[in-house]
């Protein structure tokens, strides 16, 4: 997929100078041209996103297939749909081996386009060596070796390559090592969620060696000083729970927690204690030699967040950089430099000093909307708001236009999501319908996250519960659309649900000592649902025949459903019209 009318350019945003696709005309024109042939319907155009629910094998560990799903089964059955490819370079990630996920997701389904992602970028400026020619970089290490102070790299330490990537921190401590840095600390947050469940030691043991080689040399320390699980740990998002980042922030920086002699022997140690534990729910520990923790943070310290992804990196950057910060009681807050590896949220600024340029993602379908005076609503719970704005909008913090666009959150729940499967999903509908019954809009969309969040937890059951309460609220929907005679579209981002057991190269189920199936937590390979239910349709569009269709394509096909010709450079839609 992609852009074949594309130029290259160059920018200097933040510190680096980077080469990047450019796939606008030189003066923009925003004018959203009447369709050549399509009238719209009288209501609006909807996008349902039904997050981590992918078409997978029909097996005992996919929970979309054991799911009781009546009105999915009927969208499939009775109207116009399609399979779309929501992995790899169809959403602008290194490979095709890589899964999708929902930030690439969403920023397909805005933009129209496919642009390259944080791995990608990454992974190029470190190739290329620009990362280590920037601005940050250089001054981090002049500032670290001239006071003889320590480097930090905190991140989630996985080759998920969702949030982050191992090869990528490895890369960075060994420049640092070669640059002259000789105190250096790795606060690695454990995954089990874009990896297997307690896959933690296959990451822990080669940092751990690393670590060790680099500081066999007389003046090097490198060691790992703190770190968690994910979702404990540091990472939270969308202001869900700022404990998380608390808990972070007082073992990775002041050194506060339950003390280890090692990583190794801090996960082990809790796995023996709470037996199921698995890596992403594992509590903070801080590793200390002679009774204090190796390395708590002090002034002249500089400190990077290697994450690429941006949606939980935001909440930390926060606590590191603002002077003003009321989220939770930082205690004696050392002087350091802070960095990002990317910025997470270009408008606000956050965080104010990163390492690679995020993608330059511009033109999205809400902007269009927002220049041509169309009203449009976005909605989901806490989990996943930032996904229909934030990321939605081309990593776009705040709105393009207050009077023409509504944003509503609602509340998630801070239990495990195991523990509640249909999440919000109920109450998001309740305040979709209510919205779309008012008339105001011409676009609304929304996003479900419990196949996804479900999914993670690893729980095949609640999984199920989680799609049929999806599929619930989605007929419920219907309802709404046929009241109203408009257009309702629904789609997914990646898959998650549908397999919920390791796979082996077979098809087969990995299996534990115990042979039950071994849990599955990360997202899939699997290409995801597209459906258009349409109550006035008579014939007037078809399926297009399209050679690979992806996320990309949907924009212009809403775009199309709505009346407009999609804008220049966007993916063609996944209808034609007869």
């Amino acid at each position: 997929m992609g852009i074949d009318d594309s130029s290259v350019g160059m920018t200097t945003r933040g510190s680096l100078r980077v080469r990047f696709r450019i796939s606008v005309p030189t003066m923009t024109d925003f004018t959203l041209r009447k369709h050549p042939v399509f009238s719209p319907r009288k209501g609006p155009v909807m996008i349902c996103v039904m997050d981590g629910v992918g078409i997978g094998a029909a097996n005992e560990g996919n929970a979309v297939h054991l799911a009781r799903t009546p009105t999915l089964d009927m969208l499939l059955n009775h109207w116009p749909h399609t399979r779309l490819q929501a992995h790899g370079t169809a959403v602008g990630l290194p490979s095709d081996s890589d899964m999708g996920n929902s930030e690439v997701g969403h920023n397909a389904l805005g933009a129209g386009r496919v642009f390259d992602q944080g791995s990608k970028l990454v992974g190029r400026a470190i190739e290329t060596g620009s990362l280590f020619q920037g601005q940050t970089w250089t001054s981090f290490i002049q500032q670290v070796i001239s006071a003889h102070t320590a480097l930090h790299f905190i991140g989630l330490l996985s080759d998920g390559n969702v949030h982050s990537h191992i090869d990528q921190l490895f890369a960075l401590l060994r420049r640092a090592d070669q640059e002259g840095v000789q105190r250096c600390f790795v606060h690695p947050l454990l995954d089990g969620r874009d990896v297997p469940e307690t896959s933690a030691l296959q990451f822990i043991e080669p940092l751990e060696k690393l670590l060790a080689d680099i500081s066999s040399k007389p003046d090097r320390t490198y060691a790992i000083a703190s770190g968690g699980g994910r979702m404990l740990v540091t990472m939270d998002r969308y202001n869900a729970n700022w404990s998380v980042v608390e808990r972070g922030w007082n073992a990775h920086v002041h050194g506060q927690g339950r003390r280890f002699p090692s990583a190794t022997a801090a996960i082990e140690s809790y796995r023996q204690q709470h037996p199921g534990l698995i890596d992403q729910n594992m509590p903070e520990f801080v590793i200390e030699k002679d009774g204090k923790p190796i390395g708590a943070m002090n002034d002249g310290d500089a400190v990077v967040f290697f994450n690429f992804r941006g949606d939980r990196g935001i909440e930390i950057s926060r606590a590191f950089d603002e002077d003003s910060f009321h989220e939770f009681d930082r205690g004696q807050r050392p002087r350091v430099m802070y960095a990002g590896m990317m910025q997470y949220d270009g408008d606000l600024m956050i965080p104010k000093k990163y390492l690679v340029d995020p993608p330059a993602i511009d033109r999205t379908m809400g902007e269009y909307f927002a220049h041509n005076g169309v009203k449009q609503l976005a909605i989901s719970e806490t989990q996943k708001y930032g996904h229909v704005t934030y990321f939605w909008n081309g990593n776009r913090g705040g709105k393009f236009d207050e009077k023409l666009e509504t944003y509503v959150c609602i509340p998630s729940d801070t239990l495990p999501f195991e523990e509640r499967p249909w999440m919000k999903a109920a109450e998001i509908t309740d305040r979709f319908i209510e919205e779309l019954r008012s008339g105001s809009y011409r676009h609304l969309r929304l996003n479900y996250p419990n196949g996804d969040m479900v999914g993670h937890t690893g729980v095949r059951d609640a999984a199920i519960q989680a799609v049929e309460a999806v599929d619930l609220s989605i007929a419920r929907l219907m309802a709404a659309t046929r009241q109203v005679e408009g257009i309702l579209i629904v789609t997914a981002d990646h898959g998650n649900a549908d397999e919920m057991y390791e796979l082996d190269k077979k098809g087969g189920f990995k299996c534990n000592a115990d042979g039950r199936p071994r849990s599955k937590t990360a997202h899939t390979l699997n290409s995801v649902p597209f459906v258009i239910y349409d109550p006035g349709f008579a014939g007037e569009y078809r399926l297009a025949e399209l050679e690979r269709p992806g996320l990309s394509n949907v924009a212009a096909t809403a775009l199309s459903l709505m009346g407009y010709e999609p804008p220049e450079g966007y993916d063609p839609p996944l209808i034609q019209f007869s």
